[in-house]
């Protein structure tokens, strides 16, 4: 310990004759000692500030990430989404233009019907032997839709009955049964005779090609038989209203029963499928020009209009 005081005291001497030394302890008496402490920190926090800015600083053309950008840039983005439109009547008279105007020329049919319904002939027909899917169906028609002119609502009625009940029919598949009950009996599914306004409304926007249709916007399994087709028909069935009428309640009882997809020709000059779109065409190539969505390969081939899921049973 003693022999390190000679040492200290000697570098002290040699701290103090240093000029530069000597020269901050001229400006420290001149000036006080505080500001010798100060300046060297405020150089060390500006050099500090300098670096941090020329980091931090965006390019010229680049946007900062702040919470009114992230505003900004979802507005724009809900800017640039299609935002949703309530139904317009006028679309309704459109499409009931469009489908009238495609109609094959035939009886009168009713301009509209006021969106209620009444049940119509006999339930109790109990068909196929099936335990997999038991489908309790009901009958109805649109009240202001006058049933006469094809026979009434009875006749309607037996149309749909005999058409489940026939074996080329659906009850084929051996996991299917069909029961007509009342329409009071919270029915699986409702077939319905609906005026083309009611269709137009419950089968949407593009019932200018899908004239009737299966749907659950009511809350229920419904199939909708358009009138304006029933009494009509379609182009393709070149005026065989029966095999038309069965067709119409076959494709869209098969939507009700699971067949949710359409099918296309299998063949040129081939029955066609039950699930083809047959109202619209038989042709693979000219479906897909009207729904290019679909199924339908871009091929010219004709099947011939068939209105039964097994057509080839005895």
């Amino acid at each position: 310990m003693n022999s390190s005081r000679p040492n200290l005291s000697r570098a002290l001497q040699r701290l103090e004759a240093n000029p530069v030394v000597q020269k901050i302890v001229h400006f420290a008496e001149e000036f006080g000692w505080w500001r010798v402490v100060a300046i060297p920190i405020l150089a060390v926090l500006t050099v500090w500030v300098l670096v941090d800015i020329a980091v931090d600083k965006p390019a010229a053309n680049s946007q900062p990430a702040t919470d009114a950008t992230s505003v900004q840039t979802s507005q724009q983005a809900a800017e640039e989404e299609p935002e949703e439109t309530g139904p317009d009547p006028a679309e309704v008279d459109a499409a009931v233009a469009a489908v009238t105007n495609a109609l094959p020329a035939g009886g009168a049919f009713s301009d509209g019907g006021d969106g209620t319904f009444r049940p119509v002939g006999t339930p109790g027909q109990d068909v196929g032997e099936g335990r997999e899917v038991i489908v309790r169906y009901s009958v109805e028609v649109e009240n202001g839709i006058d049933t006469t002119p094809y026979g009434g609502d009875t006749a309607f009625a037996t149309m749909v009955d005999a058409t489940l009940a026939d074996p080329r029919g659906w009850t084929k598949d051996n996991r299917y049964k069909f029961v007509h009950v009342p329409a009071d009996s919270r029915p699986d599914t409702r077939i319905q005779l609906t005026s083309l306004s009611t269709a137009a409304e419950l089968c949407g926007a593009e019932l200018e090609t899908e004239t009737s249709c299966h749907t659950s916007i009511t809350g229920e399994s419904t199939v909708l038989l358009n009138e304006a087709r029933w009494v009509r028909g379609a182009l393709p069935f070149e005026g065989d209203l029966g095999n038309y009428r069965q067709y119409l309640i076959n494709h869209e009882f098969g939507h009700a029963i699971g067949y949710a997809e359409h099918q296309a020709c299998g063949g040129d000059k081939e029955l066609a499928p039950v699930m083809m779109q047959q109202t619209l065409s038989l042709n693979n190539a000219e479906l897909l020009k009207l729904s290019p969505e679909e199924v339908y390969p871009d091929e010219d081939i004709t099947c011939n209009p068939n209105p039964w899921p097994y057509p080839q049973t005895q």
